[in-house]
């Protein structure tokens, strides 16, 4: 299949004291480490058009998607809408906190001005080729990150070599769908949908993480000025700790070690893609409506009684004087119990129905790319997969489009059967979607795939 595409990037490094996101604590930011950037690519063939837009970020809230669109409009650009642009994140955990903290707003602004630019960038660049398609696989780096304990609790990240360890409680998916533009200079361009966590490197240190490392490995070797796009998959209950080993994955040398591992099984299928059969490329979008997180009596009663049982316990002081990890609610410590209590209750006040826009990008007759919001498990992906898209290859990019809207950062969708095991996604504080999200989500999809 033939195909014209243009691509964009800027640096969006921080320029302003900002904490970096992801944590419950305060980081901030105090050097970079690798360069943050948001990368466009436009796809035109025959009269359609339609693009991507990807930034190096945790996630995309409602308030910089919509400071994104007014930054095209003030810069001209009106032929992109949310009809035929998604917006999605790599969810780094080294890049700013694009909500609800100092600076927040003023970076968001910057962010959208950045992207507004690479827009332009990618308007004035042509480039020809063919649309090629191809699976790689890796399974050496991924994990689930849930484990069925002895006690028949789930726990999340319960520890390197924990010995009242069982099994994981879930799948994972070692497979990497790629889609790809060769012209007579090489590859052009090269997306890529892979399925872990972008969190491996802690401290106050601006890093695009793992996919940097890709990126910039295969980049390389591409054609002049070709870009690598690293789509992150449904990978919520997903990443790279390996628990039967005591060996140090949160350092600087760890995203290197699963960029350029990633890189490396990519590299060896690019010789067995295959042109995308077909004609043609649109985008479809779904408006998706959810409902708030449902509370039970029994979960009230049981947060006013661990708030009331630990009164000298402060937990105004996370993020400022205090740090708190999910390894902490794993333990059960008194001031993760009760900071996740706390937020119960507050979560309870909600009457706000989150919604959510699902994207699909059709390619000729054999390739799509499929959006999810926020941060899904993976068994969701694996459904939209093989189940709405077995005919076809199916690229997954979570954190697309905006997160829930107003008053939604972000937040872990759950399979509804994960609840009530115990872990940390499953928590109001982490989840304040409606428990039955999933289902929604994926009857939508289900439809939007038929269409």
């Amino acid at each position: 299949m033939k195909i014209n595409i243009g691509l964009g990037r800027q640096n969006i490094n921080p320029e302003l004291p900002i904490s970096l996101a992801g944590y419950f604590n305060k980081r901030m930011w105090d050097h970079v480490k690798d360069d943050l950037e948001v990368r466009i690519v436009i796809f035109r063939c025959k009269d359609q058009e339609m693009a991507i837009m990807q930034f190096d970020l945790l996630c995309i809230t409602i308030s910089l998607y919509d400071k994104i669109f007014a930054a095209l409009k003030a810069a001209g650009i009106n032929n992109f809408t949310p009809d035929n642009l998604l917006i999605c994140a790599t969810h780094t955990h080294t890049a700013p906190m694009v909500g609800g903290d100092l600076n927040s707003d003023a970076y968001c602004d910057f962010a959208a001005e950045k992207a507004a630019a690479a827009m332009v960038e990618a308007l004035q660049d042509q480039r020809d080729g063919e649309l090629l398609c191809g699976m790689a696989e890796d399974i050496r780096f991924i994990f689930n990150r849930r484990y069925w304990m002895k006690d028949g609790t789930v726990v999340t990240n319960p520890g390197k070599l924990n010995p009242d360890i069982l099994r994981p409680e879930g799948e994972i998916d070692p497979q990497i769908p790629l889609l790809a533009v060769k012209s007579d200079r090489g590859l052009e361009l090269l997306i890529s949908s892979i399925v872990n966590h972008t969190d491996t490197i802690g401290g106050c240190g601006v890093s695009a993480d793992w996919p940097g490392f890709l990126r910039r490995s295969l980049e390389k070797e591409m054609a002049p000025a070709a870009m690598l796009l690293p789509l992150i998959g449904a990978s919520g209950n997903i990443n790279h700790f390996d628990v039967s080993t005591d060996m140090d994955q949160t350092c600087y040398a760890e995203p290197e070690r699963i960029g350029t591992g990633y890189a490396e099984s990519i590299r060896k299928a690019l010789d067995t893609l295959l042109p995308v059969s077909g004609d043609g490329i649109t985008m479809t979008n779904s408006h998706v409506s959810s409902m708030p997180r449902e509370i039970d009596p029994e979960e009230l009663a049981e947060a006013r009684e661990i708030v009331a049982r630990y009164p000298d316990v402060d937990t105004s002081k996370v993020g400022s004087e205090v740090n708190l990890t999910s390894e902490d609610l794993a333990k059960g410590t008194p001031f993760a119990v009760k900071y996740f209590a706390e937020k119960l209750l507050e979560l309870a006040e909600n009457t706000y129905a989150p919604e959510f826009l699902l994207s699909c990008l059709r390619f000729g007759d054999s390739a799509v790319i499929a959006s999810l919001p926020s941060e899904p498990f993976v068994e969701i992906g694996l459904t939209v997969r093989r189940s709405f898209f077995n005919d076809k290859l199916c690229l997954i990019t979570s954190h697309g489009n905006y997160n829930g809207g107003k008053g939604y950062g972000g937040g872990y969708i759950p399979n509804s059967w994960n609840y009530g095991r115990g872990g940390y996604e499953t928590t109001p504080r982490s989840s304040g979607y409606s428990i039955y999200t999933a289902d929604i989500l994926l009857e939508a999809w289900s439809e939007l795939a038929a269409e």
